[in-house]
């Protein structure tokens, strides 16, 4: 692909290089020339396709309903330069160099931004009929899978598990969800709060089958450790995900517990001239007063605003930009929108709004009197109220604060 590069009168331009043409690379790469920045900007993505978003590929590009998900950039008219179909080896910090496939690419500053590659499911790769779901290429294979009504086995009740029984319920498939925990969403939230959502997969038609483990993956079935044995014309695999960063292996770039770059509150890796946002990157919250590791879209659009000021401002000298967000994200599942605001591990108090076996309720957690996370099923205003106080930090009365009947924001205190 081409590479373009603006020409500036004076010294030389920086050249900017952004790897991971997902959500956070783009953003970045559009948010340096939002603000200003006149030097080169260099777009590398391993896949072969226009930089795309990923939500709609478990929901309109996996049913057919849309064919792609292409971010609606002019990459040519902003001057960003694509290199697609890319893969990236290495790093090399000391030299400002980046090695790929097809050569090694010098930077001024470098913006990781590969984002998390899926779990995969010990002992199933190259069964037949194995699946999983996180690029177009991904979602381009299950589309015909889903449109032969095939009986389907999910492993993993989490996030994209439970988007791909709706989508697959709505294309008529009979569904079974398998998950080794007691319940669904284990890893993202209190036993309390996911239960009542159990009862979500039967009310859609899908068989939920928790403390399952695989044993094995055959042609068309999957084994269980009890013996059971469930018809598979397809299994798909949504066990999690991790930061993609096995190629910055050898760089001396300061990884994470979870393999993840350790960026600082102004989202630098301990590298000079080296930034990382997105999936990819923790970064401590002066908020939470935790390191974090949002793997969510929201993440993604917000953090490269950031990393962009603080690339500008290192030629303007503007004061450093602080990440510190609110972390947010959404889902759509068996007819339900479901969304998050904060982060409730630090709270020390659960309130409930309205009741958990009806269509619309949501949970509220506080530190001390203060909201620090809001889940919201089916109540948005909830959300959006929530958000706002959560990121002003505004006391609460907890006894308003439980009465679904009043709006939110009525409970500051």
């Amino acid at each position: 692909m081409n590479e373009q590069t603006r020409e500036t009168d004076g010294p030389p331009s920086r050249r900017v290089v952004v790897v991971g043409a997902g959500m956070a690379g783009v953003q970045t790469a559009v948010a340096l020339r939002e603000q200003g920045f006149t030097g080169s900007v260099t777009l590398i993505g391993a896949e072969p396709h226009q930089p795309y978003d990923r939500p709609p590929l478990s929901k309109a590009v996996l049913l057919g309903k849309a064919e792609g998900s292409a971010f609606d950039v002019d990459f040519e008219a902003l001057g960003i330069g694509l290199r697609l179909g890319c893969e990236v080896l290495g790093l090399r910090p000391g030299e400002h160099e980046l090695d790929t496939g097809a050569g090694p690419v010098p930077y001024d500053v470098l913006v990781i931004a590969t984002g998390a590659e899926p779990v995969r499911l010990p002992g199933a790769e190259g069964v037949p009929g194995v699946h999983l779901l996180r690029t177009l290429d991904d979602a381009e294979r299950l589309r015909p899978v889903l449109a032969r009504q095939h009986d389907i086995v999910v492993v993993g009740a989490g996030w994209i598990g439970a988007e791909f029984a709706t989508a697959a319920r709505e294309a008529g498939c009979a569904v079974t969800v398998v998950e080794a925990a007691d319940r669904p969403l284990a890893g993202a939230l209190p036993a309390e709060v996911a239960a009542p959502m159990a009862a979500w997969y039967a009310d859609a038609g899908v068989e939920l089958r928790t403390h399952a483990r695989v044993r094995r993956v055959e042609p068309g079935a999957v084994v269980l450790d009890d013996g059971s044995r469930l018809p598979a014309g397809a299994v798909v695999v949504g066990i999690g995900a991790r930061p993609a960063t096995a190629w910055l292996a050898g760089s001396g770039i300061e990884l994470g517990r979870h393999h993840e770059v350790v960026a600082d509150a102004r989202l630098r890796s301990s590298a000079p001239d080296v930034y990382a946002v997105g999936d990819c990157a923790s970064f401590p919250s002066g908020r939470y007063g935790e390191r974090l590791l949002v793997h969510h879209w929201d993440n993604a659009l917000q953090g490269p605003r950031t990393v962009a000021a603080n690339i500008v401002g290192e030629t303007t000298g503007a004061p450093p930009a602080v990440y510190d967000p609110v972390p947010y994200f959404w889902s759509e599942q068996f007819g339900r929108f479901v969304q998050y605001a904060g982060h409730h591990p630090c709270a020390d108090t659960t309130l409930w709004r309205g009741d958990p076996a009806g269509p619309a309720w949501s949970v509220c957690w506080l530190r001390g009197n203060r909201l620090v996370a809001l889940l919201a099923v089916g109540r948005p205003r909830d959300l959006a109220q929530g958000r706002r106080l959560i990121e002003a930090g505004t006391p609460m009365d907890p006894e308003r604060l439980a009465d679904p009947a009043r709006p939110l924001k009525a409970a500051a205190a």
